[in-house]
C-alpha cells in the first residue's frame, strides 16, 4: 500500500534549506514563502479531541453491543423458564381436567415463549459479531493513524489536507 516514491516526513526541506545546499539563492521570505507558522495550541488540542472522540464512539458502539449481549441472555434465560412454567401449567390443566383448549393455549404459549429465546440467540450472536467489529475499527483506526497523528503533532510544519498526499 505504500509507494517507495513517497517522501517521508523526515525528508521534508524548506525552501531555504533547499536554495542552501543547492548553491542558489534563497527565496525571499515574503508572506507567501517563509516557513509555515508551528501549530497552535487551539488546533493540537482539536487534533487531539477529534482523535480521541473518534475512537471513544465507536468504543461506546462496542460497549452498547456487549450490553445488549448481556440483556438478551437474561431474556433467553428468562424465556426458557417461562416457558416450562407454561408447559407445566398445562400438564397440571390436563390433570385437573380443564377444558383442552385452555391446555392446548397453555402449550402454545409455552412453545412461543421457546420460540422467543431460541430467536435471543441469532440477536446474541448479531450483537456480539458486533461488539467484535467495533473493536476490530478501533484498532485498525489506531494503527492507520496513530503514527500520522503523532508525526503530524511533532511536525514544526503546516500539513497538507488531508487526501492532498494520496498514495495510489
Amino acid at each position: 500500500m505504500s509507494d517507495s516514491n513517497a517522501i517521508e516526513p523526515t525528508s521534508v526541506q524548506t525552501g531555504a534549506e533547499v536554495a542552501a545546499g543547492s548553491g542558489a539563492a534563497a527565496p525571499a521570505q515574503g508572506a507567501d514563502n517563509g516557513p509555515a507558522p508551528r501549530m497552535g495550541w487551539r488546533a493540537a488540542i482539536g487534533g487531539v479531541i477529534n482523535f480521541l472522540t473518534t475512537a471513544a464512539k465507536v468504543m461506546a458502539l462496542a460497549c452498547a453491543a456487549a450490553l445488549l449481549k448481556e440483556r438478551m441472555h437474561l431474556l433467553k434465560t428468562r424465556m426458557h423458564r417461562d416457558a416450562a412454567f407454561a408447559h407445566r401449567v398445562a400438564e397440571m390443566c390436563g390433570q385437573a381436567g380443564v377444558d383442552d383448549n385452555f391446555v392446548a393455549e397453555y402449550h402454545e404459549v409455552g412453545g412461543h415463549f421457546t420460540r422467543v429465546a431460541e430467536c435471543a440467540d441469532g440477536v446474541t450472536a448479531a450483537a456480539d459479531t458486533m461488539e467484535a467489529r467495533a473493536r476490530g475499527v478501533v484498532d485498525a483506526h489506531n494503527r492507520e493513524y496513530r503514527g500520522v497523528y503523532e508525526a503530524v503533532q511533532a511536525s514544526p510544519y503546516r500539513q497538507p489536507k488531508p487526501g492532498f498526499n494520496k498514495v495510489r
